[in-house]
């Protein structure tokens, strides 16, 4: 690499005391672009925000032949065909795997950690360029959800986002797990009898392909039905018993699908100079669909958009990062 990577760990206020008692200190890998340091200048910054079922050292884990994304990123930055920036690697990692980057009583507070903690302590530590025309946020799968969340809540912050493959359209990303989570659980006898078993299998061997379903759909009702008292704090949106589907809590979970939330703030995302959106046209969670339904309303109320489709899938696509920071790195405010 050209530029470097720098590890850090970051004491998170907004993660303190949350409710599944995961670390509220926090390791970070920020990417210095080259020539960092040599002078007094300050820096745009790009936020990336990993999927779930990742920590932050997905980031940096190599994956076979392929380059990981700092790498990526590098190799942009010294091709000049983006210019330099920094880039900065949160951990969101829960022990449901993921938290969806939201503020939620079943997981924690994973918006703020990232809106106040993480952007906080990087501009108080780095050269950057602290405000929103200078800042970006991208991700893929559940972090571009997060990306998308961030747009919606923050546009004071980020005005720049990069959505790849963002969990949207609920009834084709989600609905199909749900009869075989409910079948899972059932099995089990119950939702903290089944978790705890994973987790000691886990542990011992490891995770079953099957095992998938029942942990995802356990961690989104985490973030969309959280419900305190309830087996892990959470409130399932089917019964148990027949699997069949309860309308008042699924509503629950439709009030944050992108599909419905994007065209009521509006408002918040014309906001930004740059919106991303993209994903294959073989995805396996059919969210080619709801991205589409995202692009359309974006689109329609004037928004700054760049919306792609690619033949490929939803993993191992982290190449097209490559094409998110091309769209949206030349845009980021410059001293």
């Amino acid at each position: 690499m050209k530029g470097t990577l720098e590890s850090r760990e970051l004491q998170s206020v907004a993660l303190e005391s949350n409710p599944l008692g995961d670390p509220s200190r926090r390791r970070l890998t920020v990417y210095l672009p080259p020539g960092y340091g040599e002078d007094e200048r300050r820096y745009p910054v790009v936020y990336f925000l990993h999927a779930f079922g990742n920590g932050a050292g997905s980031w940096t884990n190599a994956a076979g032949f392929a380059p990981t994304v700092p790498e990526r990123l590098d190799a942009l930055i010294a091709s000049g065909e983006v210019p330099p920036a920094i880039g900065v690697f949160p951990d969101g990692w829960t022990s449901l795997g993921g938290s969806q980057w939201m503020n939620s009583e079943a997981l924690g507070r994973y918006r703020d950690y990232v809106a106040k903690d993480v952007v906080g302590f990087v501009d108080r530590t780095w050269r950057t360029l602290p405000k929103a025309a200078a800042r970006a946020v991208v991700g893929h799968s559940s972090g571009g959800y997060g990306a998308l969340m961030m747009g919606r809540y923050h546009p004071e912050l980020f005005s720049h986002l990069g959505a790849h493959a963002a969990d949207a359209y609920f009834e084709y990303c989600y609905l199909p797990d749900l009869p075989k989570a409910a079948a899972a659980l059932l099995k089990a006898g119950g939702v903290e009898a089944w978790f705890a078993d994973f987790k000691k299998r886990v542990r011992e061997t490891k995770a079953r392909g099957e095992d998938f379903p029942v942990v995802n759909i356990l961690a989104m009702a985490a973030a969309y039905s959280p419900k305190k008292g309830e087996p892990l704090n959470l409130e399932l949106p089917f019964d148990l018993q027949t699997a069949r589907l309860r309308s008042d809590v699924w509503n629950r979970w439709l009030v944050h699908d992108p599909v419905r939330f994007v065209p009521k703030f509006l408002d918040a995302f014309r906001k930004l100079k740059t919106v991303f959106l993209d994903c294959g046209t073989r995805d396996e969670f059919n969210l080619r669909w709801g991205t589409r339904m995202m692009a359309e309303d974006l689109k329609g109320a004037g928004v700054e958009l760049v919306h792609e489709e690619f033949e490929d899938g939803h993993t191992g696509v982290s190449y097209r990062f490559e094409r998110s920071l091309a769209v949206v790195m030349p845009r980021l405010a410059r001293e």
